[in-house]
């Protein structure tokens, strides 16, 4: 993409309503006024909020929020030139119960309070497979605590990727961090596999299934 539409991109964000983009310092200082207030303020109603972290395109958090009209969603990415496809389609086709967050994952505890959160997809985040990167997977220790404090107790987080280091690498935090509710090598060999894993392909992942690529998923609870 080059820099002139990324600039495009970056300024029609800014005039979208279902675009947030916090001020990092502010945001660290806790002036989010949205933060436990996300449906009421934000949404309007009292439907669940479900989080799509490292959401690029937004294609998976728009099919959710297209499916599942009860159910408020949010994108978060710090790539804003790229959570602009989402925003836009999301304007366009009139869909109200989806929005798009630009942040760091990090930062999640100062976007959302405790028990806001009902449910976290991760789709096909970048595996950091090198050992001095592992403090950038987004399943390590340190991102599950901050999916935890504002997780409700019985919400559920969903990876999905055709890396098959990280979904070894998050089977291993099972251990002393999560509870594995399912999980596959390969779910579209699985007959058993939740639809919502099945059901919605991303372009990335149409191009890894292209290459023979096996797509794995984890459901789990902190």
């Amino acid at each position: 993409m080059g820099s002139k539409n990324k600039l495009k991109r970056f300024r029609e964000n800014e005039s979208f309503e279902n675009v947030i983009q916090p001020n990092r310092n502010k945001l660290v200082s806790n002036e989010l006024s949205l933060k436990g207030k996300w449906k009421t303020n934000f949404f309007k109603n009292e439907n669940p909020l479900v989080l799509e972290l490292g959401c690029g395109k937004g294609e998976y958090a728009i099919y959710l929020a297209q499916s599942n009209p009860n159910i408020n969603y949010i994108g978060v990415d710090i790539k804003g030139a790229r959570f602009w496809r989402g925003a836009k389609t999301a304007l366009d086709t009139g869909l109200k119960n989806v929005a798009f967050l630009r942040t760091q994952i990090e930062l999640i505890p100062f976007c959302f309070a405790e028990d806001e959160v009902h449910e976290i997809w991760i789709t096909f985040p970048d595996p950091q497979i090198k050992y001095k990167r592992s403090k950038h997977r987004l399943t390590n220790p340190n991102f599950l605590k901050n999916y935890k404090r504002v997780l409700r107790q019985e919400g559920i987080i969903h990876l999905k990727t055709d890396s098959e280091f990280l979904f070894g690498y998050t089977l291993g935090m099972a251990t002393n961090h999560v509870e594995i509710l399912y999980a596959h090598h390969d779910i579209y060999t699985n007959s058993d596999a939740p639809k919502e894993a099945t059901e919605i392909k991303t372009s990335y992942e149409q191009k890894f299934l292209d290459q023979g690529k096996a797509i794995t998923y984890i459901q789990f609870k902190l």
